[in-house]
């Protein structure tokens, strides 16, 4: 079957595209590894209308629903490679087929660089955050445990002393600071540990704290990670030609979320902007339009 549009990618802008194009009745195909951030976050508390937040869990799922609802079909698989043919793109799956469309649209966002402690995971979005424009609000007055390496994880204290005083920052990633950095640090009387974290200390999903390496215990029931070097998932840009910035993000038009490429769009965390929720839903929206206008032009 040969789509009017592909989305590779089923999370917050993807959705969001899907659910437009699938109203405007254009046949439509998600293909979604289901590994994104918006997979893990237990929950987004700057959203409209979740004043007491939201997980990205939920609203991937009712995403979906809603999407199939309006005709948007689904496969859950990772897209290995795309390639385009006499003005057509083929993606090559996961499950070993390929699936054409004469348009693309890239929602493959970014993942966090989070160190694999288990006890880790469950906390995200409810007491260990990764942004502060998102969740600095949740922390507002209390203790806040940095984890994070180098000038990342020193550059998160800095950043968070605009909501509170009583911070730590452990460098787990031992990358070393500049003396301007430590003075900064001292400056807000940021508790600094250079020591990694042998174990995450956690019930369910509250955060108790810390065991570092040397033994010590360093207590606490927020934190934010910080360790820079995301992993930004544009291979499948680079293999269609899409310019990208050194640091592997999209550049798109920012009206219509076109690509360099004609066919190729990009929505969401993969684009060059704040990595939000908000935005990233937006940016779907806006994609669909523009991909509609370019159904309509060619019929």
């Amino acid at each position: 079957m040969n789509y009017d549009c592909i989305i590779i990618g089923g999370g917050i802008a993807g959705l969001q595209c899907a659910i437009q194009l699938g109203r405007y009745m254009h046949q439509v195909l998600v293909i979604d590894a289901a590994d994104g951030r918006s997979a893990i976050c237990q929950s987004y508390h700057n959203i409209l209308g979740y004043p007491d937040g939201v997980s990205g869990i939920h609203l991937r799922e009712v995403g979906r629903h809603q999407a199939e609802k309006v005709g948007v079909h689904f496969l859950q698989e990772k897209a290995e490679s795309a390639r385009k043919i006499k003005g057509e793109f083929q993606i090559e799956a996961s499950d070993g087929k390929s699936y054409t469309a004469a348009r693309v649209v890239l929602a493959t966002g970014v993942m966090d660089r989070i160190p694999p402690f288990p006890n880790l995971y469950p906390c995200l979005g409810i007491s260990v955050y990764v942004c502060p424009d998102c969740d600095g609000y949740e922390v507002k007055g209390n203790k806040v445990i940095v984890i994070g390496s180098g000038r990342t994880g020193s550059g998160m204290a800095k950043t968070l002393s605009y909501w509170t005083s009583d911070l730590v920052y452990i460098n787990h990633g031992q990358e070393p600071l500049k003396e301007s950095d430590m003075d900064k640090l001292r400056e807000l009387n940021v508790e600094y540990h250079a020591v990694p974290i042998k174990e995450v200390l956690a019930s369910g999903s509250q955060l108790q704290g810390f065991v570092l390496e040397n033994g010590e215990t360093i207590k606490g029931t927020q934190a934010f990670i910080a360790f820079g070097g995301n992993e930004v998932k544009s291979e499948l840009a680079h293999q269609l030609g899409v310019e990208m910035l050194e640091n592997k993000h999209i550049l798109a038009d920012p009206r219509t979320k076109l690509t360099n490429v004609h066919g190729v769009w990009a929505a969401g965390d993969i684009g060059v902007h704040s990595e939000q929720v908000t935005i990233a839903m937006g940016e779907g929206s806006q994609a669909a339009i523009w991909i509609h206008k370019d159904i309509l032009s060619k019929r």
